[in-house]
């Protein structure tokens, strides 16, 4: 089924694809996305990326720097991010939501899935997958891999027009964080208590009261970076330790659909729980392949989520769900603060 498609990567302020900028894979320019809440420059790299735009490079020398190298790592989201308004640790969350509910579509397996990329991936994450609009989010602080705390800026970050092209974070290959920070920023973490290690960072922030006094600060500059080796966007599937989800099968409820869906999206979002203010999405979407011209532009009338209003080839126009996987703007927002777990150090090496 995955030959049919071809994904394309986007981001924006908030969960309408309209408004959303093409993220170019594997290039060293990052995106900015600059709100009244947030600065954010952004890089996405993807192995062996085969989607759009069709000029994307298929790799980043990203994997070939450690530790990406020996972990064989899939892809990554970088970020560096200046809120323009203080943050509490606690408050701060990042993972994936959805519009609408998929817990008729779960997979077999799922919470066998569920219960190792929590031991392997990241112990805090917690959500209610059977909810109307599902999410499943870690707290920032111990769910990102790497967390390089920099200085004040006064809130303004990396302006647009400088392209991304200094500041923290800065390579040949794009945005690359090490553990830590600058003077500034150690000095930071000292004061907080934050260990200087990945591993010890994670184990600490898992503790609700260690998020609390942490502040994401107005004005200082942070740089953070998710990456992991189990999810292949070539044959669409978590590859967890001793397990294999096609997630391609359920990939926004296809599996349950009797045609082909003209496009999955999954969604991954960094929002402040507080205030449920979305602060920036990263939206993988995949495209029915003859949906996309020769020039890689999603055709007029085809969206992340939504059917084609055309007959395609091979699926019927009748007996499509109306816009279950839209990205509309408004929605995928719960009343109140969601509650993250309580999960113990001892979850993490």
């Amino acid at each position: 089924m995955a030959h049919n498609y071809i994904l394309q990567v986007t981001t924006g302020s908030e969960y309408d694809v309209k408004t959303h900028k093409i993220v170019p894979v594997n290039q060293s320019t990052p995106v900015i996305i600059d709100t009244e809440h947030i600065t954010v420059d952004l890089n996405v790299r993807i192995q062996s990326y085969r989607g759009l735009p069709h000029s994307s490079p298929s790799t980043s020398p990203y994997f070939s720097l450690p530790p990406h190298d020996k972990s064989q790592d899939q892809y990554s989201i970088a970020f560096r991010f200046t809120p323009k308004k203080a943050i509490n640790g606690d408050d701060l969350v990042f993972g994936n939501d959805f519009d609408h509910p998929i817990r008729d579509r779960l997979p077999p397996g799922f919470n066998t899935a569920f219960r190792i990329v929590k031991w392997v991936v990241d112990p805090g994450l917690d959500g209610d997958v059977y909810a109307d609009k599902p999410y499943l989010y870690g707290p920032a602080a111990s769910s990102v891999n790497r967390l390089f705390v920099g200085p004040k800026t006064g809130g303004e970050g990396v302006k647009e027009e400088e392209g991304g092209g200094e500041g923290i974070g800065y390579h040949e290959a794009g945005l690359v964080f090490e553990e830590g920070g600058d003077e500034e920023g150690m000095d930071v973490r000292m004061e907080k208590g934050v260990p200087e290690t990945e591993a010890a960072r994670k184990k600490h922030f898992l503790v609700e009261e260690k998020r609390k006094e942490w502040e994401w600060e107005e004005g200082r500059v942070y740089g953070c970076d998710f990456y992991n080796p189990y999810l292949d966007f070539n044959d669409f599937a978590l590859r967890l330790p001793g397990f294999t989800l096609p997630i391609m099968n359920y990939w926004d409820g296809q599996g349950l659909r009797k045609t082909q869906k003209r496009s999955h999206s999954l969604r991954y979002t960094l929002k402040n729980r507080a205030t449920d203010t979305v602060l920036f999405v990263v939206l993988f979407t995949l495209y029915l392949k003859e949906d996309v011209d020769e020039e890689g532009n999603v055709k007029e009338g085809v969206e992340g989520g939504k059917p084609f209003e055309g007959k395609g080839k091979g699926v019927g126009g009748d007996g499509e769900e109306d816009g279950e996987g839209a990205i509309v703007e408004g929605e995928g927002k719960e009343e109140g603060k969601q509650q993250l777990p309580e999960t113990s150090e001892d979850d993490v090496d």
